[in-house]
C-alpha cells in the first residue's frame, strides 16, 4: 500500500495538479472573503467570524475533489495497467486504500493554509481575540469530514468510466446531491412529516451539526459510514472489472 501511496502522491506533487488544485481553493476562497463585495467579504459584514468561509468551501470541493480523484481508477482502466496491479502482491483494498488517501492528503494540504484565516479573524474582532473557537474548530472538522466523504465518492466515480471528464461529472453529480439533494428534497414539502428524516440522509444537516462545536456520534458516524460505503462499491467495481 505505501508504495502506491508514495506513486500517487509522487504523481501529484511532480505535475501542475497539486500545485492548481491549491492555488485554485485559495484563490476563490480568498476573493469571495476579502475582496468581492458582497454577503461574503468578512471585511464587510460587520462581525469576525469563518461562517461565510464554511459556507463556500463545501460547494467549492464539490468540484475541485472530483476533479483531483476523477484520474484514480479511470487512467488504470483505460491504460490496463488496473491488470496488471492486480497480480501484484497486494490486495484491491490496499489499492483502493492508497488512491482515497493519496487524495484526501492533498485537500488536507489544500485546507491547511487556510487555518491562518483564524489568527484573521482573531485580529479582526472587537475587542481582539473576540472569536468562537469551538465553533471555528468544529467546522473545520466538519469541513474534514466532508472531504473524506467526497474524496470516496470521487474514488468510486473514478471506477465507473474509462473517461475521466464522465468520472468528473458523476463525482460532482453524486457529492452535489449527498450535500445538497436531500435538503432540498426535505424542503420541497413532498415528504410532509418526515423533512427531518430525509435531511439526516444528507451531507449538510451533519456538516452543519458539527459546525456548531458539538461531536455528535452520529454525525460521525454517518461521514464515517458513508466513507465506507463509497469504498465498498469502489471494490466491488475493481473486483468486476474486465
Amino acid at each position: 500500500m505505501k508504495p502506491i501511496l508514495i506513486k500517487e502522491l509522487n504523481s501529484f506533487f511532480t505535475s501542475p495538479t497539486a500545485y492548481l488544485v491549491i492555488a485554485m481553493y485559495l484563490v476563490i476562497n480568498g476573493l469571495f472573503l476579502w475582496v468581492f463585495e458582497g454577503d461574503f467579504n468578512i471585511l464587510h459584514a460587520g462581525f469576525a467570524d469563518l461562517n461565510s468561509y464554511f459556507f463556500i468551501a463545501p460547494w467549492i470541493f464539490i468540484f475541485l475533489i472530483p476533479a483531483i480523484t476523477m484520474r484514480s481508477f479511470s487512467d488504470e482502466i483505460n491504460t490496463g495497467t488496473i491488470e496488471l496491479l492486480k497480480t501484484k502482491p497486494i490486495t484491491n483494498w490496499q489499492i483502493i486504500l492508497a488512491k482515497y488517501f493519496s487524495s484526501l492528503i492533498l485537500v488536507l494540504v489544500t485546507i491547511l493554509p487556510t487555518l491562518i484565516y483564524i489568527y484573521s479573524i482573531y485580529q479582526l474582532g472587537n475587542p481582539i481575540g473576540n472569536i468562537e473557537f469551538g465553533t471555528t474548530f468544529g467546522s473545520f472538522i466538519g469541513l474534514f469530514f466532508l472531504a473524506s466523504t467526497y474524496s470516496a465518492v470521487g474514488v468510486f466515480a473514478s471506477t465507473i468510466s474509462k473517461n475521466q471528464i464522465v468520472s468528473f461529472i458523476i463525482g460532482v453529480f453524486i457529492s452535489f446531491f449527498l450535500f445538497y439533494g436531500f435538503e432540498a428534497l426535505a424542503s420541497s414539502n413532498i415528504f410532509e412529516n418526515l423533512e427531518y428524516t430525509v435531511q439526516t440522509f444528507g451531507m449538510f444537516s451533519h456538516f452543519e451539526s458539527i459546525s456548531k462545536g458539538i461531536l455528535d456520534t452520529r454525525d460521525l458516524i454517518y461521514f464515517i459510514s458513508t466513507t465506507f460505503f463509497f469504498l465498498i462499491l469502489t471494490n466491488y467495481r475493481i473486483q468486476h472489472e474486465k
